[in-house]
């Protein structure tokens, strides 16, 4: 799928030597399409490596895609530079009048914080309850999967006893449901995480249901029944070597970590990592896109958001 993506951003350069077909903003405005409208709410520390990554999944299939990028205003990153976030980087006050297709929330490095001791989190919030109206369908990255079923439906987290970190198994629950169109039986995904949530609380809610888990790991994958929310408490987008950079800054300091979980070759770190997921994460990223946000989304985003969508789980 072409992408439009702003100009210069790093991740254009990349995504264009993996052989990734990127589009930039002058080449996109020669195409009369309507492209998909995806905001990124990116918490990542590395926020160019999160961009890449993301990017790479979104650019799987035949659809033209814009891309906008949010940051908190009120978090400034110590681990990106201010002129990158000033170039490629919006804030809500900034976006909050427009319509979007599809939003995209990221994992954050603030999973040990009560939800609310997080210093942005009542910004986040309030673009949690605006995307109920402005947004076709969100999907919910890891720590924001958490933090969503949390502010929504009152889910709780839990803290892990060691730190939940590998890539492993996983079966989904329906496979009639479009967002598993085209998957094995068994999958993998990575994990990175620190706290949990239990299925038994999930259960509880009759707006959602876990559509993909796994023995090792626990809960994967959690949706609402109209397919407007995806809670997903994995790293699906996560590149060869995002776990064995983790893995090797955690050493390099000293913390108390494990060797990632089938992941490198014989468990030895010196290996380069097997890499077990790339299909399946972009099948999910192409389904949620094509299923969940193109087939529902109106084609005047300025008009009022149908939210039709109506999937039995």
């Amino acid at each position: 799928m072409p992408i439009n993506i702003p100009d210069k951003l790093p991740a254009i350069e990349l995504l264009e030597k993996e052989n990734i077909f990127i589009m930039d903003e002058s080449r996109a405005s020669q195409q009369d399409i309507r492209p998909l409208k995806i905001i990124i709410v990116n918490l990542m520390p590395v926020k160019v490596t999160t961009e890449t990554d993301l990017i790479r999944l979104l650019s799987n299939t035949p659809l033209q895609i814009e891309i906008d990028f949010l940051r908190m205003k009120g978090h400034k990153s110590k681990n990106t530079s201010e002129v990158h976030m000033k170039a490629f980087y919006k804030t809500f006050d900034q976006l909050k009048s427009h319509n979007y297709d599809g939003m995209v929330v990221t994992g954050a490095p603030v999973e040990m914080l009560p939800f609310e001791e997080v210093t942005y989190w009542k910004e986040l919030t309030e673009i949690f309850e605006w995307s109920t109206k402005h947004v076709t369908s969100s999907m919910f990255i890891c720590w924001a999967a958490q933090a969503g079923l949390h502010h929504f439906f009152g889910v709780p987290k839990y803290l892990l006893p060691e730190k939940k970190f590998g890539v492993f198994k996983h079966r989904n629950v329906n496979d009639k449901l479009p967002i598993f169109r085209g998957f094995d039986d068994e999958y993998y995904v990575p994990h990175s995480r620190h706290t949990e949530v239990l299925e038994a609380d999930i259960e509880k809610v009759d707006e959602l249901k876990i559509v993909s888990k796994s023995d090792e790991s626990g809960v994967n994958m959690v949706m609402t029944h109209n397919g407007r929310q995806f809670f997903i408490t994995g790293h699906s987008e996560y590149s060869r070597f995002t776990l064995d950079t983790e893995y090797k800054r955690d050493v390099k300091k000293n913390l108390p970590i494990q060797i990632p979980a089938n992941y490198y070759p014989d468990n030895d770190p010196n290996n380069e990592p097997v890499m077990r997921w790339r299909g399946h994460s972009n099948l999910l990223i192409s389904n949620w896109l094509n299923y969940y946000v193109y087939q529902a989304t109106p084609y005047n985003l300025d008009g009022p958001m149908p939210f039709s969508l109506d999937f039995q789980i």
